[in-house]
């Protein structure tokens, strides 16, 4: 089991990062909101990993503090929820917010997410309710996420579009994601500031 992996970023995308350690390159699947986090390309990055293993394919996921990935672990276990839905839950909600949502019993917060339906929403709460308990102790210990305004300081042109493509590769219908970019964008907005915020606009923050 490959626990933890620390390298070089060489390359990144919100669903991807390309990590070199001892002379390899590892691709590793993260969600949105590990993304965030990564630093500039030629830095060092540490990340928590799950390592999997099936008959067609070998896939190593990667998040930015240890409670996320073991609250994906978590939600691999649930019926019908495999890798990618966990990682677009995880792009969508942090592990404080997915927690709340199942300590209020929030069904709605869920269904806003793409790919989980009314059926899927109601089985995460139901089994993730006697699980969570596993993850006692580990709030609190993600990394700031940077502030929008920060996050504003490089101006790129091409953000509209790589935030909207990164949304329907999420699972988001195109029209959807173009409406929702649109209406956050803002002026000097970096691409990872636009994804942040139209996914904070499609799932209220408070969930």
């Amino acid at each position: 089991m490959i626990g933890r992996i620390r390298g070089v970023l060489v390359d990144k995308s919100p669903a991807q990062a390309l990590v070199e350690c001892s002379g390899l390159g590892y691709e590793v699947d993260i969600p949105y909101t590990t993304f965030f986090h990564l630093p500039e390309t030629g830095g060092e990055v540490t990340l928590h990993t799950h390592f999997s293993v099936r008959e067609d394919a070998q896939s190593l996921y990667g998040f930015a503090a240890r409670v996320d990935r073991d609250l994906f672990r978590l939600l691999i276990k649930v019926n019908g929820v495999g890798p990618k839905l966990a990682l677009a839950i995880l792009s969508g909600l942090d592990a404080d917010q997915f927690i709340r949502c199942v300590e209020a019993k929030d069904a709605n917060a869920l269904v806003k997410l793409p790919g989980v339906g009314k059926k899927t929403a109601e089985r995460l709460l139901i089994e993730m309710t006697d699980r969570i308990g596993q993850l006692e102790g580990q709030f609190g210990v993600s990394e700031p996420q940077l502030s929008d305004t920060k996050a504003r300081a490089v101006v790129q042109p091409s953000a509209t579009d790589e935030a909207e493509s990164a949304l329907i590769a999420l699972g988001y219908k195109p029209q959807e994601a173009a409406k929702v970019v649109s209406k956050v964008a803002q002026d000097g907005m970096t691409r990872e500031a636009l994804i942040r915020s139209a996914l904070k606009s499609m799932i209220p923050t408070g969930a």
